[in-house]
């Protein structure tokens, strides 16, 4: 957790409250989410055990847009930091190839160097350009995506979705916080596969997962000769 004084050295607080500051504070905003998300769903098992079936799948129901939100929140913190990166060294690439080339206040990045004391600078419109496209896509093409993952590898209830987006959203949390590069794809299926194995081996369908890794596989060479391809044709022309 990033404390008061801490953000006070880095810049001017986001708000003039102490305690609004710290909570939504980008260092600790996802930290105090892992804490709301383990509270809730601890004080929903303590009364799981007196609903009946029908109202715990109906309470689960309200649950899973907690828990599919706080997934979708890990999706953005960590898919898109991959592409902020790239889209950020291509441009401080481009700025220091052409030290003559005047960039704008809002378009002009900042490579971090320590030992020189220099703290990077990110302009707001890479990550704003970044969370965009990925909400952009996944209203426009994830409709597919949810099927398969919600019918296709194994047929998953509300309690199931519960367990798989919270395991899947704390992962993410915790890898983004370490900077490790996962793919939020890879994480869900897996989690998916295994609430399903909770039921029984044959309750995952296991031809779909085997099509799935098999796309994994071929999505790093195919995609590194298309942008060869591109990148070819391109420079014909530029």
């Amino acid at each position: 957790m990033v404390s008061y004084e801490e953000i006070l050295e880095h810049g001017k607080p986001r708000f003039e409250s102490h305690f609004w500051s710290v909570v939504f504070d980008s260092h600790n905003i996802k930290w105090f989410l892992v804490a709301f998300i383990i509270l809730t769903v601890s004080a929903f098992c303590l009364i799981f055990s007196s609903l009946n079936l029908h109202q715990a799948d109906a309470a689960l129901k309200k649950m899973q847009l907690l828990s599919s939100a706080a997934f979708s929140l890990g999706h953005g913190g960590n898919d898109s930091q991959k592409v902020m990166g790239i889209i950020a060294a291509a441009v401080a690439v481009y700025i220091n190839t052409n030290p003559g080339v005047h960039m704008d206040a809002w378009l002009d990045v900042v490579l971090p160097n320590d030992d020189a004391g220099i703290k990077g600078v990110m302009p707001s419109w890479i990550p704003l350009a970044c969370y965009s496209a990925i909400a952009a896509g996944t209203l426009s093409g994830g409709w597919k995506i949810v099927k398969t993952m919600g019918s296709k590898i194994t047929k998953v209830s509300s309690f199931e979705g519960v367990a798989a987006e919270t395991a899947g959203a704390l992962t993410l949390y915790f890898t983004e916080h370490l900077k490790i590069p996962v793919s939020t794809t890879h994480t869900i299926t897996g989690f998916i596969i295994g609430v399903g194995l909770t039921k029984r081996v044959s309750a995952v369908r296991w031809g779909v997962t085997v099509s799935l890794i098999w796309a994994w596989i071929l999505t790093i060479p195919i995609s590194a000769l298309l942008a060869g391809l591109v990148y070819f044709i391109l420079s014909v022309f530029i």
